[in-house]
């Protein structure tokens, strides 16, 4: 490695930067986590997904996470909202924030019919910020005890944010070049005209060109906005690009609080000065106190540097491999989604499907149709309906309900019609597999997905 990429690497690593930039990003993602929850617990939510449900769909290797019975999940949401204030202010930051990642993960894994690109997000920055000292500045910790304060931290504690960041921007970008987002224009040329409603745009929302030009631009934009995020020299328009960008998605879309999310987070890119004049700012809306100083300048980490490394590490192979493990399974990957979660692949599909299950007793030969209103919700069964690993894990439910009724060794089997980005309804599964026989592996190909060529019907 040649000295002076070497002596870079080093900088972006060792080099002591103000802290500013990781006390605003304590602020700014506790804030918006605080409103997220508050809206999730007022919509009604937790209600919806995790207490009314009979059955949850859990998680590969995770069956073991169940929802907390009666009050339990409503304490849960509460305990969320109240470490999410102590983030913000930083008060008792590091239990705070242990505890807002556990919790939050935790109804992560409950059901993966709720899975989103912005909960698994959520979660990844919770993790990253268990590790960088974001209360040692403008927090309550510092203001209860002086001593910890410090004013210079190494470059790393704020930089693997600017790096998680690219990673997310970069990899949604990488997965919108395949024949459906750029030459097919879907599923945009499915989405826009929805919108062909609002105000003064709705007309030119329904014009197939503008379908091309935003599904274009988005690629662009993803390929590239972290890249000039980290170029002074670009970064206030690139910025303006952020905020422009996210705020279209949310109006169009109706995708919850992630574009809010990002446009928060993504502060972490601007200087040092730019977090201080921001800090300053905030300082006017609170009581003066006095000035506390440190006997300490610069942070040096309480566990071993090489220990928070090798964690970190991890973390980021973890994050440069996920995205491509789609490779290892066969067929088209939105028809299958083996390998589609947890790989920063953002609204790349518009698949809707029904699926019918049937149930046979093998000793009499008497075959029935379950009604999967019954067990399900609504909206678990649009949600399995086009899902394969759902759909397993759904047969291997109807098939224990009905040993417990009697049946010894039931048959499920399954009609499932799919139709992806207005392809047409097609055949989504060999109806002949006797579903309560095949089993969930974690590289495993599910060879009962017909293949997507199949003739729509």
């Amino acid at each position: 490695m040649p000295g002076s990429v070497k002596l870079h690497l080093q900088s972006l690593v060792k080099a002591p930067v103000h802290i500013a930039p990781l006390a605003v990003l304590r602020i700014a993602f506790g804030s918006i986590m605080l409103v997220s929850t508050i809206r999730f617990i007022l919509k009604g939510w937790i209600y919806a997904f995790y207490i009314k449900p009979q059955f949850h769909f859990t998680f590969y290797g995770f069956d073991w996470v169940k929802p907390s019975a009666g009050a339990g999940m409503y304490l849960l949401f509460a305990l969320l909202v109240v470490a999410a204030v102590m983030v913000t202010i930083g008060l008792f930051y590091r239990a705070a924030i242990i505890t807002f990642f556990l919790c939050f993960t935790y109804v992560e894994l409950l059901d993966k019919t709720t899975y989103l690109n912005h909960y698994y997000f959520i979660s990844v920055m919770a993790f990253l910020m268990i590790w960088v000292p974001a209360h040692r500045y403008f927090s309550v910790d510092v203001r209860l005890k002086p001593k910890i304060a410090v004013t210079r931290i190494p470059a790393w504690a704020i930089n693997i944010f600017k790096l998680q960041l690219v990673l997310v921007y970069f990899f949604a970008g990488i997965s919108k070049l395949n024949y459906d987002w750029l030459i097919a224009a879907m599923p945009l040329k499915i989405w826009l005209p929805a919108n062909s409603q609002l105000p003064v745009i709705g007309g030119l929302l329904a014009q197939t060109w503008v379908a091309y030009t935003f599904s274009w631009f988005g690629a662009i934009f993803d390929l590239f906005i972290g890249f000039l995020l980290l170029d002074s020299r670009y970064r206030k328009w690139a910025y303006v690009l952020v905020i422009i960008f996210h705020l279209a998605t949310g109006l169009f879309f109706k995708i919850g609080m992630f574009p809010y999310i990002m446009i928060f987070v993504t502060i972490i890119f601007f200087s040092e000065k730019t977090h201080i004049r921001i800090i300053n700012f905030l300082k006017h809306f609170l009581p003066k106190n006095k000035q506390y100083t440190s006997n300490k300048d610069y942070y040096l980490p309480a566990f071993k540097t090489q220990f928070i490394y090798g964690i970190l590490a991890l973390h980021f192979i973890v994050q440069f491999i996920m995205p491509f493990r789609f490779a290892l399974y066969q067929g088209k990957l939105y028809w299958t989604e083996e390998g589609y979660r947890f790989s920063w692949r953002v609204m790349l599909m518009d698949k809707v499907g029904a699926i019918f299950f049937y149930v046979k007793d093998p000793e009499t030969g008497r075959r029935s149709e379950i009604v999967n209103s019954q067990y399900l919700t609504t909206f678990q069964e649009s949600q399995m309906a086009t899902q394969p690993d759902m759909i397993l894990q759904f047969a291997h439910f109807l098939a224990n309900q009905y040993q417990k009724k009697g049946f010894k060794n039931p048959v499920i089997t399954a009609d499932s019609y799919v139709t992806l980005n207005g392809s047409g309804s097609r055949l989504y599964i060999d109806s002949t597999v006797n579903l309560a026989k095949e089993q969930e592996t974690l590289l495993g190909h599910k060879k009962w997905i017909l293949p997507f060529n199949t003739k729509s019907q």
